[in-house]
């Protein structure tokens, strides 16, 4: 998109519209702030989808009551920011605001980690379980939820990396520090702090409930 967008600018007509729909913005925006047809541009960023690529992925319903995030609209022309909020409220979604670095951190730390551990985790338990079978036998839906994002597609999902390498770094150097927090409590066996940590994490019901 970085590439594309301002080609594809550059041969609109006035009245048209261009929108964009990924999951970084910083690196983008910043890169079309002096586009003569910045105006005609909106950024923004649906947050649902599934671990599937595809047309043959499609599922329906899959954007109902969902939000979608509009980013640096301050720059874009009113009227094309009001047609593509009435595009999304027809879906129908809800509308979020936030500026671009903002935007990346929030994602790296509600989706992009997610991702992250979800890759690890399906690679820690090929490395681990040689017999296939055994884990289709014995996989439960925990572990099926857990590592249903590693199915995701490489060719989404480097590019995203790429362009948000910092926030991602600086929200998997704190993942890494809750599991080592975790390693060192089983090897210390200080299962009340166990306990604790445990609860503590279970306030994330507040939040995604």
């Amino acid at each position: 998109m970085v590439h594309v967008i301002p080609k594809i600018l550059d041969q609109i007509k006035p009245h048209q519209v261009v929108v964009e729909v990924g999951s970084t913005k910083e690196s983008l925006l910043e890169g079309l702030r002096s586009h003569p047809n910045r105006g005609r541009f909106v950024s923004s960023h649906p947050m649902a989808g599934t671990e599937y690529s595809g047309p043959e992925a499609a599922i329906p319903n899959l954007f109902d009551q969902k939000y979608t995030v509009l980013c640096e609209t301050e720059r874009s022309d009113p009227d094309a920011v009001e047609l593509v909020e009435r595009m999304f409220r027809s879906i129908p979604m809800k509308i979020a605001r936030l500026d671009p670095a903002s935007h990346d951190v929030h994602t790296a730390y509600i989706s992009h980690i997610s991702h992250i551990s979800s890759f690890a985790l399906a690679l820690t338990v090929l490395s681990k379980e040689k017999d296939e079978g055994r884990i289709f036998e014995l996989a439960s839906s925990g572990f099926s939820s857990t590592v249903r994002l590693a199915k995701s597609s490489p060719d989404m999902w480097v590019p995203i990396f790429r362009q948000n390498r910092d926030n991602v770094l600086d929200v998997l150097d704190e993942h890494i520090n809750q599991l080592s927090r975790f390693r060192s409590l089983l090897i210390k066996k200080d299962f009340d702090t166990f306990y604790q940590l445990i609860q503590e994490a279970n306030s994330i019901r507040k939040i995604i409930s």
